[in-house]
């Protein structure tokens, strides 16, 4: 594939594409198409506050919506197995399928977006055009968001997240400063996963015990490395640390997907099943992750560097002022959310196109003269993952643990759903 070089601008209220590809839209040569446009729409939403409600990942919205949309252009132009069942004729037009996909299951997810989502829809249908093909196409892409809709209508994401009860002892999850509040999506665990049986499927490994010599090798890292005024953390890792935690990560991995499908021209086809696997990956990734932190509910490095002098190691030496670069997340720290979530999309990625290269960019505008450039989807990924030891927020043995779940969910979503099939449909 030819070198390019593209930058993916995160915003922080809406996001947008720049590159230098151009895209492929079916009727509107200055437009990418309408899986594309989709996504954005969709990243605007969830960029959107209180749109999405606060006990409900994100990942799971963007998972339903592209399943949707890939269902709805699978059933017209076959190729690969549905998601589910959606019959469709072939004279339907898939890119109102695709709109039509989209725009019934957002509104069912985000109701009080329902003017953004409308007027988007309007403006899709003014790019496709009007003829019994195009009324055909929404009626397939309706019929196949609203399947997906109700097949996960009873999948336990509604349920009321339960009080997490701190235990007491050496690495036991404490609440974190400087707010000390309950930690988030207690929950979600029990979420039916997309494609694995269970959440727990891909459980990793417990983390290494507080007296161990690798918990005290990444503890000594994180305590120098992680401190707000660190004194051995490199400019260029400063801007690391900040820049991966300046936008949702799932986010970010949706829009270097943009990036990508531009850069390897897919077809309208390509793209919907490529968003549509990256999704279901981070979607059943994030299940997965919450597993492995309330199965093991490990402290986080701010508890951990304060309260080390009475952790039974003698060799950790603690400071009851430490402070990380940036504001603890809230949740326990074992596996890591960015080394899950990033390499799960590396994967998804790196499976889908054959090939781990791409050159890219990533910018974002609340942190003007950083610019991070890769030439893999696995460079990202790892710089993801490292990036919380710089924020400090996550051991190293937590990122490990992450991406090797990532990778374990990102294979196995590639090699479970939407796999071609015999003869065209």
């Amino acid at each position: 594939m030819t070198k390019m070089l593209l930058s993916v601008a995160l915003l922080c209220a809406s996001l947008s594409f720049q590159g230098t590809g151009s895209a492929h839209a079916s009727n509107d040569a200055s437009q990418p198409d309408q899986v594309i446009q989709w996504n954005r729409m969709l990243l605007q939403i969830l960029q959107t506050p209180g749109a999405q409600p606060a006990t409900v990942h994100p990942t799971r919205s963007m998972a339903i919506v592209h399943l949707a949309i890939y269902d709805a252009v699978n059933a017209i132009r076959g190729g690969h197995a549905p998601y589910l069942v959606v019959h469709a004729p072939r004279s339907a037009s898939p890119d109102a399928a695709a709109a039509a996909a989209a725009h019934t299951a957002l509104l069912s997810l985000f109701p009080t977006q329902q003017s953004m989502i409308d007027a988007k829809f309007q403006d899709s249908l003014s790019q496709i055009g009007g003829g019994a093909h195009v009324r055909q196409g929404i009626r397939v892409g309706k019929k196949a968001a609203n399947a997906i809709l109700a097949a996960r209508a009873n999948d336990r994401s509604d349920s009321t997240p339960p009080v997490f009860m701190p235990q007491s002892g050496p690495g036991e999850y404490q609440l974190t400063p400087p707010n000390f509040k309950q930690p988030v999506f207690t929950n979600w665990s029990d979420v039916r996963p997309f494609a694995p049986e269970t959440g727990d499927q891909f459980r990793p490994p417990p983390p290494p015990a507080v007296t161990s010599p690798r918990y005290t090798t990444d503890f000594d890292e994180i305590k120098s490395l992680g401190e707000i005024n660190s004194t051995t953390r490199s400019a260029d890792q400063t801007d690391i640390g900040r820049f991966w935690g300046a936008a949702p990560v799932q986010n970010v991995w949706n829009q270097i997907a943009q990036t990508a499908g531009v850069s390897f021209a897919n077809s309208l086809e390509q793209n919907a099943r490529m968003f549509a696997l990256l999704d279901t990956s981070l979607a059943d990734g994030v299940i997965a992750l919450y597993d492995s932190k309330y199965a093991y509910h490990r402290w986080r490095p701010v508890t951990a560097v304060q309260a080390a002098d009475n952790d039974g190691n003698p060799d950790t030496t603690g400071d009851p002022n430490w402070t990380p670069l940036a504001v603890t997340a809230l949740d326990p720290s074992y596996a890591g959310a960015h080394a899950e979530i990033s390499q799960s999309a590396a994967t998804t990625l790196r499976d889908f196109f054959g090939t781990d290269r791409l050159d890219f960019s990533l910018t974002n505008p609340s942190l003007p003269g950083i610019v991070r450039s890769f030439q893999s989807f696995s460079e990202a990924a790892d710089e993801a993952a490292v990036s919380r030891i710089y924020a400090g927020q996550h051991f190293r043995y937590d990122e490990d643990a992450g991406q090797a779940l990532g990778d374990q969910v990102g294979d196995f979503v590639f090699d479970s759903i939407l796999r071609p099939v015999a003869h065209g449909r």
